[in-house]
C-alpha cells in the first residue's frame, strides 16, 4: 500500500500541470442581458455597414466585426452599370437571418452573390460566425477598392 501511495505522490509531483476545471473560451458580448431575443436582441447589434456599387466607384471601407454579434448590411447601387457583389467564403461565415428587397423579405439557406441589373438597394441581416478574414468583391475586378474584406473576431 505504501509503493501506491509514493508512486501516486510521484506522478502527481512529476505530471505536467493540467488546470482541474476549464471553462470554454468566451467572446465578449455586446450586451450583458440578451434576453427573450437571445442574439437577435437589440443591444447586441453593431451599427449597420452601407456599400454602394457604382461603376468607378470604390465598394466600401473594410470592416471589424465581432462573433456572435448582430449586423445589417445595406448594398445599394447606382444603376450606373450592371454590378454584383460574390463572396461565397464571407456568406458561409455568417448566419444570415434575412435578405429584404423592396420590402420582400426572403431567409435563404446561403447564397453566393447579389446582382443589381438597375438601380435598388438590398438589406441583409445577419450574425457574425466563422472568425477570420473573409472578402466580399465584385466580379471581375482587381483593384482593392472594388472589394471589402470583413474580419470576423
Amino acid at each position: 500500500m505504501k509503493k501506491i501511495l509514493t508512486a501516486c505522490a510521484l506522478a502527481l509531483l512529476v505530471a505536467p500541470a493540467i488546470p482541474m476545471a476549464t471553462t470554454p473560451a468566451q467572446a465578449a458580448p455586446l450586451c450583458d442581458n440578451l434576453g427573450f431575443a437571445g442574439l437577435l436582441a437589440k443591444c447586441n447589434r453593431g451599427e449597420t455597414i452601407h456599400l454602394t456599387l457604382a461603376s468607378g466607384q470604390p465598394l466600401g471601407e473594410d470592416q471589424v466585426l465581432q462573433s456572435g454579434a448582430y449586423y445589417k448590411l445595406e448594398i445599394t447601387a447606382d444603376g450606373s452599370a450592371e454590378l454584383a457583389v460574390s463572396g461565397p467564403d464571407f456568406f458561409r461565415a455568417i448566419w444570415m437571418n434575412e435578405i429584404v428587397i423592396n420590402s420582400i423579405e426572403i431567409r435563404p439557406m446561403a447564397i453566393d452573390s447579389i446582382e443589381f441589373d438597375k438601380a435598388g438597394t438590398v438589406e441583409l441581416s445577419f450574425i457574425a460566425i466563422k472568425p477570420g478574414r473573409h472578402v466580399l468583391r465584385i466580379p471581375g475586378s482587381t483593384g482593392d477598392s472594388q472589394q471589402v474584406t470583413f474580419t470576423i473576431q
